[in-house]
Parts: structure tokens; C-alpha cells; sequence
């Protein structure tokens, strides 16, 4: 498989001289891989993020993105490169919200038929066009997320870099940008690397699972499965397994012979099985 992003052994050392290393295991995405990072608040996702779009240098180790190193060359792959910041108000920059999806065409050259028709076609496919010719100042927060999303995706990426994308999403918003995204990784073999602290989230999503932590350098990898079987293991990390993953991990414990499902499907799948 094609390696889109690698990072071994990252170290980074904070202005106030806090180190962050991530080492011990290889950061590895892949053509197509969708990867969450999950840690708790402080554990260093989010300057993990801003190593891979070259907004930050790291002090040792490795970090390469398509097959260069982001901090020095980042032009040579910006057009490859989708990124949905956690703070989403300083990446708008339109006025409205079809200019905002614009701007980045615009800035490569299309000219200004060809940016609009670009930016409505991905306003479409993300069910936004009735925000088309809003005011960006005016949306709600959920809102704005979804025209970063347009803006991320306008110049069709082959990497999308999203840190904490579902905040200020209402449980159905939420749903429904999980199902696009991961849609939209299948149709057009998007890498996709986002940044997490909510467990319940990374079943419907992740393909490969990192856990981080800012204590003792702590990393792990592992499929969804392998992660939330092993509740002791993210006790390390302090994080619990989802509520649906903690139900059947109980059970188990009490002498019932059921796998760990990683989804609503497979839950279904396996009570269907014990019932008959």
C-alpha cells in the first residue's frame, strides 16, 4: 500500500518547554486508510496535525507527507492536501459561503466559471446549497463546519487532515457528516487522518485506531476491534471504551461466550445469533 503520511518517533518541544514525543510506533497512512488519533485533551492531536500540514517543525524525528518532509516543502503538496482546522473561524474567509468554497480555485488559478461551478458541486454533494449565497458571520457553528468541509474538499484531495470536525454538530448533523466522508473516502480512495477524544465516534469511522498520550510517551495501534476489546489498555490512555463495546465487554465477563462488536450492525448480528 501506498504510504501518504509516515512519522516515527516525533518529538516536539512546546514554548514553555513541555516535550511531546510520540515514538515507539510508526504513524503510518495509507492510499484510501482512514485513521483516528484518539487521546484525551492534551495528549498533542492537535500538534500532530500541524506537523502533517507543515504548520509546525518538529525538534526530532520523522514526519514525511507524500514523500516529503511538510515543514519545509508543503507547497509541493498543498494541492493534495484538504485540512479542517479545530477552530474553523480562521480558515473562512469569504464573505459568503459560495465565495469562501471559491477562494481556494481562485488562488490556483481556475478561472472564476470554473470556481463557482466547482464550489456548487461540492456545496451540492454536502446537501449545503441552501447556504450558498448566506453570510458566513451568520451560520451557526455546525454550519460553518460544513463549509469548511466544502472548502477542504473543492480542489478534490487525496488527503483530508480534520482535528475535532464534529463539534457544535447535532447528533443527526454528526451522523450525516460521518456517512459523507466516509462515502466519499470509498469513491475517491481519500486518505483521511482525524483527530478524536470521543470514543463512541471512531467505530462508524476508522479503519485504523492510534491512541496517544501525553504521559509516559504512550502509543498503540490497532483496529477498532483490537482498541476496544482491551478496556485496561485505555484505562493507560484515560479513555473508556464506547457504551455499546463496555455493554458486550461485561457480558463477557460474566461467562458469555459473544465477540466485541465495533458497530450497531454487528451488535445486532450477534444478539440475532444468541437468540436463536
Amino acid at each position: 500500500m501506498e504510504k501518504i503520511i509516515e512519522i516515527n518517533c516525533l518529538e516536539h518541544v512546546y514554548p514553555d518547554k513541555t516535550k511531546l514525543e510520540i515514538c515507539g510506533i510508526e504513524l503510518v497512512v495509507s492510499r484510501g486508510e482512514r485513521v483516528a488519533v484518539l487521546g484525551p485533551s492534551g495528549s498533542g492531536k492537535t500538534t500532530l496535525l500541524k506537523h502533517i500540514i507543515g504548520l509546525l517543525t518538529p525538534s526530532n524525528g520523522l514526519v514525511r507527507v507524500f514523500g516529503v518532509d511538510p515543514a519545509k516543502e508543503y507547497r509541493k503538496i498543498r494541492k493534495k492536501v484538504g485540512v479542517i482546522l479545530q477552530n474553523v473561524e480562521e480558515q473562512l474567509i469569504g464573505p459568503s459561503v459560495i465565495e469562501d468554497v471559491m477562494f481556494s480555485p481562485l488562488n490556483y488559478g481556475y478561472s472564476g466559471r470554473e470556481a463557482k461551478l466547482m464550489a456548487e458541486k461540492i456545496i451540492d454533494e454536502l446537501g449545503i446549497a441552501h447556504l450558498k449565497n448566506k453570510i458566513i458571520h451568520y451560520l451557526s457553528g455546525g454550519e460553518k463546519r460544513k463549509v469548511a468541509l466544502a472548502g477542504a474538499l473543492v480542489m478534490q484531495p487525496e488527503l483530508l487532515v480534520l482535528d475535532e470536525p464534529f463539534a457544535g454538530l447535532d447528533i443527526k448533523s454528526e451522523k450525516a457528516y460521518i456517512n459523507f466522508i466516509n462515502e466519499y473516502s470509498r469513491q475517491k480512495r481519500i486518505s483521511i487522518i482525524i483527530s478524536l477524544h470521543n470514543v463512541e465516534l471512531v467505530p462508524e469511522f476508522a479503519d485504523t485506531v492510534y491512541l496517544i498520550s501525553a504521559v509516559d510517551s504512550l502509543s498503540k495501534k490497532g483496529t477498532p476491534g483490537e482498541i476496544f476489546s482491551n478496556p485496561e489498555e485505555l484505562q493507560k490512555f484515560n479513555l473508556e471504551e464506547p457504551v455499546m463495546v463496555k455493554l458486550f465487554n461485561r457480558l463477557k465477563q460474566r461467562g458469555m461466550d459473544v465477540k466485541i462488536p465495533v458497530s450497531v450492525e454487528e451488535a445486532v448480528e450477534i444478539i440475532q445469533n444468541l437468540h436463536n
